[in-house]
């Protein structure tokens, strides 16, 4: 609908998996060189993503991989693998802190950094891995590699000329979405916003195709296609100075998505929550990061660099959330 449909699949939906093939206790926790912990808790949180491990752990990547240099999939490979299969209680994530560079330009291994941005980095760094090799790959085919078959979902954003009424939908592919929490007290409110529609005026005026002039509009983005994994944030920076909202989001374990599609009827939508990041600090320039994850047991730990600790979904809920990871 609107969209162009992909002339090769990269990667088969059908093939992936989101239940763990394989239940253990949970693996190793991960030594801090320096200030790492925003991508230790990156790591962690994509370690126990079960469609992303169970693929990883099969090798499928690597045994097609002809890369002599970089390639982001084959090191999580090798990252998920050392984690979940060795008896060390500790791992040190050195191939990815000596790469970091080509995760992410602005990271330096002895600088502290934000965990949404190495995710977001890493996120693209996997996806180019998976297009490696593969040239002249449309826009659309792009959007089946194993990444975006996994995270990957896509927003519609329709705008009405509020002169003549005239509408035009655009499409949008995302691998997470940013939210405001300025005025929201829940993700459930946050995600209500967001779906809101938006006045558009004075500066922010668009073209109307039809008025052929700038015109005042509304703007509406709604989710059009779920993705398996739905990975939000929750915008933190009150602003550019790095000033925090400290405040609780709540969020729920089951969370249902259908209330903010394109089309709001029909089944509902329903994911669970299996992983989430914590900043703790007065500012969003210092501080910490930890996580919590569900290990392929079903049971919850938190995960503090070397430290790996049972704890119940009570304290998992009470958390002040940074990033919220829920498995459809």
């Amino acid at each position: 609908e609107g969209m162009a449909l992909p002339q090769r699949i990269l990667f088969p939906l059908e093939e992936i998996c989101m239940d763990w093939q394989q239940r253990q206790r949970p693996g190793a926790g991960l030594c801090n060189l320096g200030s790492t912990c925003y991508i230790n808790v990156i790591l962690q949180c994509l370690t126990y993503t079960p469609p992303l491990a169970n693929y990883l752990l099969s090798r499928g990547h690597s045994q097609l991989c002809h890369r002599e240099d970089f390639c982001m999939m084959c090191i999580m490979e090798a990252h998920v693998r050392k984690v979940l299969r060795s008896s060390a209680n500790v791992i040190w994530p050195r191939a990815v802190v000596r790469d970091l560079k080509f995760i992410g330009e602005e990271f330096e291994p002895d600088m502290a950094g934000d965990a949404y941005e190495f995710l977001r980095c890493a996120l693209e760094a996997m996806q180019r891995a998976c297009l490696s090799g593969s040239s002249d790959v449309d826009i659309s085919s792009q959007t089946t590699t194993i990444i975006h078959q996994i995270f990957g979902g896509f927003l519609k954003s329709r705008v009405t000329c509020l002169k003549c009424q005239t509408v035009s939908d655009s499409y949008k592919a995302f691998l997470h979405v940013l939210l405001d929490i300025k005025a929201p007290s829940s993700l459930t409110t946050a995600l209500e916003d967001f779906v809101t529609p938006k006045r558009l005026d004075g500066k922010y005026c668009l073209k109307c195709s039809k008025c052929e002039k700038k015109v005042t509009s509304s703007k509406r983005v709604t989710v059009h296609c779920v993705p398996k994994v739905f990975t939000v944030c929750l915008e933190r920076a009150a602003d550019h100075t790095g000033k925090k909202i400290s405040k609780i989001v709540e969020y729920p374990e089951y969370l249902d998505l259908r209330p903010y599609m394109s089309d709001t009827a029909g089944e509902p939508l329903l994911y669970s929550l299996y992983a989430l990041v914590v900043h703790s600090g007065d500012t969003c320039l210092d501080g910490h990061f930890f996580c919590y994850t569900k290990a392929s047991n079903g049971l919850w730990y938190k995960m503090d660099d070397e430290s790996v600790d049972n704890c119940g979904i009570h304290a998992v809920l009470r958390q002040q959330a940074y990033l919220l990871f829920y498995a459809r």
